[in-house]
C-alpha cells in the first residue's frame, strides 16, 4: 500500500489552514488519513512559530516506512534536513497561458507603454522650454548689464573731452578774431590816407 505525506485542507473560504498527514495515496485529499504529523498556516507571517508545526520524530518514522512526501511537504521537510529540497517550478507547463492570451497580454502592455512614452515626450519639451527661456533671460540680463556699464563709462570719458574742446575753442578763436579785427583797421587806414593824399596832389596840379 503506497503512503503519502501530504497536506489536507481545512479552514474557511479564502482563509486556508492545512494539516500535514500521512494517508493512503488513493484516499481523497480531505478524506480519511492514518496519522497527523503537524499543521501549516499560510495566513500568518513567515517568521511566526505557528506557521509550520511538525512532529519531526514521527515524520522520520514514516519516511523510513517508505511514505513519499508531496512537493510542497518535501519543501517543508527540507527546512529540517529530513529530505533533499525538491525543484519546484514557479509556473508548471499546464498552467502556462496559451498563444492567444500571450498575444493579448503583449498588445495590452504595448498600449499601456505607448501613453507613458507620449507623456514622457510631451514633458521633455515642456521641461526644455523653461530652461531655454531661463538661458535667454540670463543672456539678455548679462547684455543689459554690459550695455549699462558701457553707457556709464562712455559719458564719463566723453564729457571731459567735450568740455575741454569747448573750453579750448573759444580761447583759441577769440585771440585770432581780435587780432584780425585789430590788424584790419590798421591795414585799411594807411591805404585810405594814401588815396586821399594822391587825390589832393592831383587837384593841386590842375590848379
Amino acid at each position: 500500500m503506497a503512503l503519502k505525506i501530504r497536506l489536507s485542507r481545512g479552514g474557511a473560504k479564502k482563509r486556508p489552514f492545512y494539516k500535514i498527514v500521512v494517508a493512503e495515496a488513493l484516499s481523497p485529499r480531505d478524506g480519511k488519513f492514518i496519522e497527523r504529523l503537524g499543521s501549516y498556516n499560510p495566513m500568518v507571517a513567515k517568521d511566526n512559530a505557528e506557521r509550520l508545526v511538525l512532529n519531526v520524530e514521527r515524520a522520520k518514522y514514516w519516511l523510513s516506512k517508505g511514505a513519499q512526501p508531496t512537493l510542497r511537504v518535501a519543501k517543508m521537510l527540507s527546512s529540517d534536513g529530513l529530505v533533499k529540497a525538491p525543484v519546484i517550478r514557479d509556473q508548471p507547463i499546464k498552467s502556462a497561458p496559451g498563444k492567444k492570451r500571450q498575444e493579448r497580454e503583449a498588445e495590452a502592455s504595448e498600449k499601456s507603454a505607448a501613453p507613458v512614452e507620449e507623456a514622457a515626450v510631451e514633458e521633455a519639451p515642456a521641461a526644455e522650454a523653461p530652461a531655454e527661456e531661463a538661458v535667454v533671460e540670463e543672456a539678455s540680463a548679462a547684455e543689459a548689464q554690459v550695455k549699462e556699464a558701457a553707457v556709464e563709462e562712455s559719458p564719463a570719458a566723453e564729457a571731459p573731452v567735450e568740455e575741454a574742446a569747448v573750453e579750448e575753442s573759444p580761447a583759441a578763436e577769440a585771440p585770432v578774431e581780435e587780432a584780425a579785427v585789430e590788424e584790419s583797421p590798421a591795414a585799411e587806414a594807411p591805404v585810405e590816407e594814401a588815396a586821399v593824399d594822391e587825390i589832393k596832389t592831383e587837384e593841386d596840379k590842375k590848379e
